[in-house]
């Protein structure tokens, strides 16, 4: 029996890896949840998972969970705590085997850190903070001896195809990426793409920060980053290809030649499985793979000109500094713009590329602390730059 902490439960991972939970009740416990403020859906997950302990985002909703939770007996009620300190004693909790990792941007990189400094192994989704602090996370795990199992459809396919030989064998990891909706458009049929175009991915369903970083292929960037620091590799032996049926999840090719890939449903359930029941495997109750319906597997170089988000992330990955958390807080500034309707899509690598250089040349980050302050003025900057520059 696994005893769990998530952080991030109402957010789609969340929501995804309590429903594997749900299929296996025998095996895991949660003991803790954290989640923003949607309490509504958290009521009912407190109602459901019973945990003894809830985190949510303020003094508000945790008055809000209280009323939604009043009716419960007061033994299933959770105590509730609030904010990145909830989230730190939830994640920290003595009796907690594994930690999901699954809070959307940096705001769960400290409660991360210090669940890897209590010696929690992490099942992580959360691919921001390994993009902005994945050289802390590493050394914070290697410390404490802790591991790492990513979620991520992509780096969860190569911690199972690197289980078939060793580190010092590999030549190079291969990402697929499915392309996103706006494969082949060009730049003209770009510029007239709205906020719900973006949003119709062909194959996986995301949240909205997600879905429109892979419409852009900056999600696949970032897993560049993610991918250097998860299984410590040079940003050269990271490659792209564009797999328009995400059947084939990721791969890695051994220096004998061999290729080996790990292929699958489009269903997040069975990498989020994966990590919840790592090392062993499970039968699963989902669907499996039939290969009699899969009628081709296409594979293709990214169109670096068509989608420039892809070349700033390698430049951020090869200088690393402060790039790094610059083009993420660039990125998710710009994406909520976009989404909002008030930039258009091809201004996205635009505004990012003005951060970016902004950042180039300075210092890597002494501490979290310092990376946090950075991260919060490269938001307030880069809203300053759309307000001046790119507003429609």
């Amino acid at each position: 029996m696994k005893n769990l902490s998530i952080l991030g439960s109402t957010g789609s991972i969340g929501r995804n890896c309590l429903r594997v939970i749900e299929d296996f009740p025998s095996q895991f416990t949660v003991a803790g949840l954290a989640a923003g403020s949607n309490t509504d859906l958290l009521a009912e997950q407190v109602e459901k998972f019973r945990p003894r302990i809830v985190s949510v985002s303020g003094m508000a909703a945790a008055e809000s969970l209280r009323d939604r939770t009043h009716h419960l007996p007061p033994a299933s009620r959770p105590r509730i705590v609030v904010g990145v300190e909830g989230m730190i004693e939830l994640a920290t909790l003595s009796d907690i085997d594994l930690v999901v990792s699954a809070v959307v941007g940096v705001s769960g990189l400290i409660p991360t850190l210090e669940a890897i400094g209590c010696g929690k192994t992490i099942a992580l989704a959360n691919k921001e903070i390994m993009v902005v602090a994945g050289e802390m996370i590493k050394a914070a795990a290697c410390r404490n001896r802790v591991e790492i199992i990513p979620i991520d459809s992509e780096h969860n396919a190569i911690h199972q195809c690197l289980r078939a030989g060793r580190r010092e064998e590999v030549r190079r990891i291969i990402l697929t990426a499915s392309g996103g909706p706006f494969r082949g458009f060009s730049p003209s049929m770009l510029k007239s793409v709205t906020p719900q175009m973006a949003l119709n991915h062909p194959t996986w369903n995301m949240g909205n920060r997600i879905t429109i970083d892979s419409a852009t292929l900056m999600n696949k960037g970032f897993e560049v980053l993610e991918a250097k620091w998860l299984f410590d590799l040079c940003v050269e032996s990271i490659s792209i290809l564009i797999h328009p049926q995400s059947t084939v999840h990721s791969m890695v090719e051994y220096r004998d030649g061999s290729i080996i890939a790990q292929l699958g449903v489009t269903d997040m359930r069975h990498p989020i499985q994966y990590a919840l029941t790592y090392p062993d495997r499970v039968t699963t109750p989902r669907e499996y793979l039939d290969f009699c319906n899969v009628r081709k597997l296409e594979f293709m170089e990214p169109d670096i000109d068509q989608f420039p988000c892809l070349q700033l992330a390698y430049q951020a990955a090869h200088s690393l500094g402060r790039l790094p958390c610059a083009l993420n807080a660039a990125d998710e500034v710009a994406v909520d713009h976009f989404l909002s309707g008030k930039i258009q899509f091809l201004f996205i690598p635009q505004i990012i590329r003005r951060m970016l250089d902004q950042a180039a040349g300075q210092s890597k980050f002494s501490t979290v602390q310092e990376l946090l302050q950075y991260d919060s003025s490269v938001r307030q900057e880069t809203r300053r730059l759309i307000e001046r520059d790119f507003l429609n």
